[in-house]
């Protein structure tokens, strides 16, 4: 049990980071729409930030999880071999970063005629040493989770949310606010200086450069002991078993970003009457943000289980562990499931504030479904991981890429931005099962499949059955949701009553036993 609540108190730490992240985030988006009113102005903001994600997989080449594997097998070991690796790690992904981004600097105008926003390439060159920032402290920042420094992990990320959100909330209203003569006319020059009205947008990469750079200061310590090296032998071993992991997570990028850098570009004009292309990727994009309550568990736990799992990789319990572990992180992604999607009404309301955007909440369940399904997929996909068959995660991973992408370009002239959530759905439901499959052949896990896919039908029929019967009075509608949720959730603790009443007899004793009274 004690394994039991190492992983999930390290859940809930590194989740304080995400979460307020995420929210943080989110309140970036009455900002940027405040400032920019026109949805066609963040457009390139949105396809920009996707490349992003993109550049970061392959700048950082896997050497995350390969710097956690290899520091699994050198627990025992010196500080010294300890260091090497790190170093070994951090040297590589230097590399890669400085070359790469000074290539992107140079490409800079073709990139932007690329991607048909001309006259931008200074956006394009910002995010070149945004990702370069982003890739060179993903590193040390897995060396924080390895060594445990959670707390550090967790207070370096939230300084950095405070420090963006301050910066854009500097850039895109107080300076241009004064910049347009609002009010403040005295330190009209000064803002004239700092505000440039052709950079517009792009104030929100600057922000983020900004803060990222702020990271070397931070995570200062979080660098100790490195020295620049690349030994052939060694380096050699580090991507070897990187790369496969670097395919996997480049193919599981574009499984994430295929809808927002196809909608627009595959969407029919005139399918949605009186709306450009630009406001519905706006429309979907927005309603996208809403399923982030899953991605929030997913990486939550992700953070933490990365090293713990690779901890226990000699452990003769860890099939079962892991398949403890994963039932319940299914039972608690399934009650995440079931609430946003039966209080979309509400939650609607609070956080889209107008009514324009509130026509995709129809997308959201299943965008859940498809981040649920995922985080399964990452959960059992430990087993290539533990036993160095990572080619497998390569293959699975781009066979689901390719469903997504097919499947994108197949529903999106006819169904819409429904198209793309249906095709993430369906490529996290191929990417599990064939992960499934392949892991009970080279690395058996005693899972509860019954119970998985148990909970999964359940909540997926109390959802559909809610949105039947659509109760247009939110008061109403509030209280009725709220019933159904506590009702799956009375399920749930029925079903589970052998795993919940030791913990409640525990309870119960320490609440009735008589206090002592001291002679």
């Amino acid at each position: 049990m004690s394994t039991f609540k190492k992983l999930a108190g390290d859940t809930a730490l590194y989740g304080i980071s995400t979460i307020l992240g995420r929210l943080l985030n989110y309140a970036l988006v009455p900002i940027q729409t405040y400032a920019f009113e026109k949805p066609a102005a963040m457009a390139s903001n949105v396809e920009f930030y996707s490349w992003i994600g993109v550049l970061l997989v392959l700048y950082t080449l896997g050497l995350e999880t390969a710097f956690f594997r290899f520091m699994a097998r050198s627990k025992d070991q010196p500080i010294a071999e300890k260091n090497r690796i790190f170093s070994q790690s951090l040297s590589i992904v230097i590399s890669i970063s400085v070359l790469s981004s000074i290539l992107l600097f140079s490409l800079a105008p073709q990139i932007t005629q690329w991607l048909n926003y001309p006259g931008q390439e200074r956006f394009v060159q910002w995010s070149a040493l945004l990702v370069a920032i982003d890739a060179i402290v993903a590193i040390p920042f897995a060396r924080l989770r390895v060594e445990n420094r959670a707390r550090e992990f967790v207070g370096a990320k939230i300084t950095n949310i405070v420090i963006v959100v301050a910066l854009n909330i500097f850039f895109l209203i107080f300076a241009k606010d004064i910049y347009e003569g609002k009010y403040l006319s005295a330190l009209q020059p000064i803002a004239d200086f700092i505000y440039k009205p052709e950079i517009g947008p792009g104030y929100t990469f600057l922000a983020n450069l900004i803060g990222n750079a702020l990271y070397f200061i931070i995570i200062r310590k979080a660098f100790t002991g490195f020295r620049f090296q690349l030994n052939g032998p060694q380096s050699r071993a580090l991507v070897a078993y990187a790369f496969p992991i670097m395919l996997t997570n480049l193919a599981g990028v574009l499984n994430l970003l295929t809808d927002r850098l196809f909608l627009r570009h595959s969407l029919p004009p005139g399918f949605y009457p009186g709306l450009s292309s630009e406001a519905v990727l706006g429309i979907y994009g927005n309603c996208l943000k809403l399923s982030v309550f899953m991605a929030l568990a997913i990486q939550s736990f992700k953070f933490a289980a990365d090293p713990f799992f690779f901890s226990q990789a000699e452990d003769k319990n860890a099939p079962t562990l892991l398949a403890n572990v994963t039932k319940w992180f299914i039972i608690v992604c399934v009650l995440i499931w079931v609430g946003v999607s039966l209080n979309l009404d509400l939650l609607g309301q609070l956080f889209l504030r107008s009514k324009a955007y509130r026509v995709g909440l129809d997308v959201v369940p299943l965008l859940l479904l498809g981040n649920l399904l995922l985080g399964v997929y990452y959960n059992i996909s430990f087993w290539f991981k533990l036993s160095d068959k990572t080619q497998y995660g390569t293959l699975i991973t781009a066979i689901g890429t390719a469903v997504t992408i097919g499947l994108n370009l197949l529903l999106i002239p006819f169904i819409g931005y429904m198209g793309c959530a249906v095709a993430f759905s369906v490529s996290s439901l191929v990417m599990t099962a064939m992960c499934y499959f392949l892991g009970e052949k080279y690395y058996p896990v005693p899972y509860d499949v019954r119970s998985a896919v148990g909970y999964i039908l359940g909540a997926g029929l109390l959802i559909w059955g809610g949105w039947q019967f659509p109760i247009s009075n939110l008061w109403v509608a509030v209280p009725v949701h709220m019933a159904l949720f506590a009702f799956f959730l009375g399920v749930v603790i029925f079903i589970e009553r052998d795993t919940f009443q030791p913990a409640l007899a525990r309870f119960r004793n320490r609440t009735t036993k008589p206090a002592r009274v001291n002679p």
